[in-house]
Formats: structure tokens, sequence, C-alpha cells
């Protein structure tokens, strides 16, 4: 039987690792995320491979996993007491994450309320993301979302696809937000621009244009903050 192969000696479209860093962490699957925790398999199969069967002894379902103990991982050859353990550490840390998120406010009070909501949109800095946050009118959040993402400049917000999903679910206001993959948060002209075709826009459908963010590194810019929203 011909000995399986490690993470470090597959072709370098086929490594985890490698793949997270050129396409982000949202273009691996759930095998291979847990394949780069446990790093190697056994002799007969892959850490993807490996992975793929402890998933599919629960059905593929990630709650389930996250309930499984140390014993029933080690059930797996090839996960010993340390895989265990960390595969167990990445899920509390998730649910703590789904914990903390659940604990946000429902009404958004501030800049910074909308910045934190806004960040784990983000999963790939160097791309650059345009974020909408769908509120009522008590500013209580319906709905955040990642309306496109790419690239380093200059994404694409289309004033009708974000308007015609407020009016669907019922958003009474919106707040705009992206990243600047340089770090800086100084708005540019474009995104002035783009804010005031919004507010615009807004006017006319009769939703308001609260707030228009721009993240950058563990900073941000609030045009409202700045007193920039009075086009």
């Amino acid at each position: 039987m011909n000995e399986k192969k490690s993470i470090k000696e597959w072709a370098a479209d086929d490594r985890p690792r490698e793949k997270m860093m050129a396409k982000g962490k949202a273009a691996l699957s759930n095998a291979e995320l847990i394949a780069i925790l446990i790093g190697s398999g056994n002799s007969e199969l892959s850490a993807v491979e490996l992975s793929r069967r402890i998933l599919d002894s629960v059905d593929n379902n990630l709650i389930s996993l996250s309930n499984l103990t140390l014993s029933d991982l080690m059930r797996h050859k090839g996960i010993g007491e340390a895989k265990a353990i960390t595969i167990m550490a990445a899920l509390e840390l998730g649910k703590r994450r789904r914990a903390a998120e659940a604990n946000l406010p429902a009404e958004v009070k501030d800049s910074k309320d909308t910045f934190e909501r806004f960040l784990p949109f983000i999963d790939d800095p160097r791309q650059e993301h345009f974020l909408v946050m769908y509120l009522d009118q008590s500013h209580h959040v319906l709905k955040v979302e990642c309306v496109s993402n790419g690239g380093t400049s200059n994404v694409i917000a289309d004033p009708r696809i974000i308007f015609k999903s407020a009016l669907n679910i019922g958003a009474s206001c919106i707040v705009l937000g992206h990243n600047h993959p340089s770090g800086n948060t100084r708005p540019s002209e474009d995104d002035r621009l783009l804010t005031k075709k919004f507010v615009a826009a807004g006017k006319l459908l009769d939703i308001t244009v609260v707030d228009h963010i721009i993240i950058g590194i563990e900073r941000y810019h609030s045009f409202r903050d700045y007193g920039e929203m009075t086009f």
C-alpha cells in the first residue's frame, strides 16, 4: 500500500493553506478547513480525505460536529488527542463568536456599532467589499450583507439593487460601508459622489441613508460623524 502524501507534498493547487492564501478563507470547503487544523491524515487517507470522513460521520453538520466528544473524534484513525483537541478548540471559538454577535444590541446607536457589525463581512481585507446594513425606523438591524467584493478599488454598488432589497425587507433606513485595502480611511472624491447618489435616490423612495462608513485597518471614517451627509 502506498503511503499517503502529507499536505506539504501535494500539488500547490491542492494545498488548503496555499489555497487560503491565494483565494481567501471563503474558497475552502469545511473539509479543507479541518485539514488545516489536523495537518496530516493517516496511512490510508490524506488530511482532506480524513476530514471528509469525519464530516460524513455527522452528516456534514457542523453543529453536530461541535457536539462530539474527545473520544468520538479519536475513534477516527489518524486523530489523536492533540488533533482532537485542536478541532474542538476551533469549534468552540466558532460558538463563542456567534454568541458575541448575538449579544450585540438590536439597535444601532452610533458609527462604532456599525463598524463592529460590518467587520465580520470583510473576509479578505486585501479586496474591497461594499456592505449595506438595513434598518427599521427605530434603527433596529434587519439585515447586513456584502453586496459586492473583489479587486483593490471601485467595487460595484448598484443603488437599484440595494434599494430594491431595502423595499423587499421593509427597511426605512440603510447604512453604507466599504473598506479601503490600503488601510487609509480618507474618503475619495468617488466615495463622496457615490454617497451623494445614494442619498438622492433614498429621498425619492423615502429611505434614509443614515451613514457611509469607510473601513481601514482597525479604524474607520464615518461620513455622518464628520457632518458629511448633508447633500
